[in-house]
């Protein structure tokens, strides 16, 4: 199974660390061993009492792995020889007994996956609680909402928000339905056929280790399940990509509605004093790239020749684990960013005043096909008034109501002109978010 042996430390929390760690993949390799020995000694072959011994020996250490590995050319035979020296005795005859190497390491690396998942899940949910809590509190935080980038219809801060949560929730379904895929173990022995171990050594092992039994291994699980993990991470980086890219845009110096927190001492240019950048999103728009390539690898692995090869086996060393990392620090930072964010209300009510009027032409558009007047006319009337306000002629609300043809009273007129319908209309939204659980 893969070890954390590329992705650079920049981006390596502590926690995550640990999973990918070379000495937690031995250790988890070193628990296959025993579990397996356990199973033997049910079935009266392997003497009493043996598991417990190597269950005692000190695990092979990442260093002398390596360089046992010198001799053996492979990683697991070096560890299997090295972990049988150190529990001596008859357990240099029986450790490793009935296994191929990929029992023992796939068996280990869905454990290490479900691990995987046991860090990104909670951070995962931990993003979606700040979120959710910011969505509420800005639930009447009025802005201009945009599309192609041009103004379109006033919004809310907190809509927006909240349309980011639903989308976490999904994914917090997606990591829950990749972890129960991956983890899964197979002792199923050289291509799967169960000829040297019987199927009751795999349920104990898997039992123990935590993980459902892989129906049909050829000689290793299949890959279909790692293409989900990673692709599932993808997804999850492709929605914290879209959450930064928002705050980028916000940030630029026109708009200026968000901005990243900016910490006593931070330099934002090593040339400009005045410049504060949207870094941390842009350096999570840039990992995001790295989860796709990621998933490529993944779905590239699942077509091995007969029984298996190893061609997967170098891309897994490194697509696992950094997938793993960097979607876990994408998450953790991105926390940060949100729970720092500085949210500029009365810029984005300024801005939505700049508009003059133009966010609310469909308002107008409609209220005029109310007094009977055909669509394709309300249109071009609002179009030829909103051209000119765009041309900063006058607020569009001035333009329709000095129109001779129209003749509309001023109430109705201010009745296009509200920000109500937004606050009812949104209300469905939150009463859907109150239920997210």
């Amino acid at each position: 199974m893969p070890s954390c042996e590329t992705v650079i430390e920049r981006y390596t929390l502590p926690e995550m660390g640990e999973v990918w760690s070379e000495a937690n993949r031995l250790e988890a390799w070193k628990r296959v061993e025993v579990h397996a020995l356990e199973a033997w000694e049910t079935l009266g072959i392997v003497p009493e009492g043996l598991a417990a011994t190597v269950a005692a020996a000190p695990c092979p250490t990442p260093e002398a792995v390596a360089e046992r590995e010198k001799v053996t050319n492979h990683d697991l035979a070096a560890f299997v020889d090295l972990l049988s020296e150190s529990a001596g005795g008859e357990a240099t005859a029986w450790v490793h007994y009935g296994l191929t190497s990929s029992d023992v390491i796939d068996t280990a690396g869905g454990a290490i996956l479900a691990q995987s998942c046991h860090r990104l899940i909670p951070a995962l949910e931990r993003l979606l609680e700040v979120v959710k809590d910011m969505a509420v509190e800005h639930r009447r935080t009025f802005m201009i909402g945009r599309t192609h980038g041009v103004w379109a219809e006033p919004t809310t801060f907190g809509l927006k928000l909240a349309s980011w949560c639903f989308e976490l929730h999904r994914d917090l379904e997606r990591l829950a339905a990749a972890r129960a895929v991956v983890a899964v173990g197979k002792v199923s022995g050289a291509v799967g056929t169960y000829s040297h171990v019987p199927p009751h050594v795999e349920e104990h092992v898997c039992r123990r280790m935590g993980l459902e039994v892989e129906p049909a291994s050829t000689q290793i699980t299949g890959r279909d399940r790692h293409a989900q993990y990673l692709t599932t991470l993808a997804v999850v980086g492709g929605t914290v990509e879209r959450i930064a890219t928002e705050i980028r845009h916000l940030q630029r110096s026109e708009v200026a509605e968000v901005r990243e927190g900016f910490k006593q001492g931070q330099k934002g240019s090593s040339a400009m004093p005045h410049k504060r950048n949207p870094i941390l999103a842009e350096r999570l728009s840039g990992m995001a790239r790295l989860l796709r390539g990621y998933a490529q690898v993944g779905l590239e692995d699942m077509a091995l020749w007969h029984e298996r090869d190893i061609s997967h086996s170098s891309a897994e060393r490194v697509a696992l684990p950094d997938a793993s990392i960097c979607l876990h620090y994408m998450l953790v930072r991105l926390t940060d960013l949100m729970e720092n964010l500085v949210v500029d209300g009365e810029r984005m009510k300024s801005n939505l005043e700049g508009t003059n009027g133009l966010v609310f032409s469909q308002a107008v558009l409609l209220g005029l096909v109310g007094t009977g007047m055909s669509r394709d006319q309300a249109y071009r009337v609002v179009q030829r008034h909103a051209m000119d306000a765009w041309a900063g002629k006058g607020h569009l609300r001035d333009l329709v109501a000095a129109d001779p043809e129209l003749d509309l009273p001023g109430g109705v007129l201010d009745s296009w002109f509200t920000m109500d319908r937004v606050e009812i209309g949104i209300a469905t939204v939150f009463e859907r978010l109150d239920g997210l659980s």
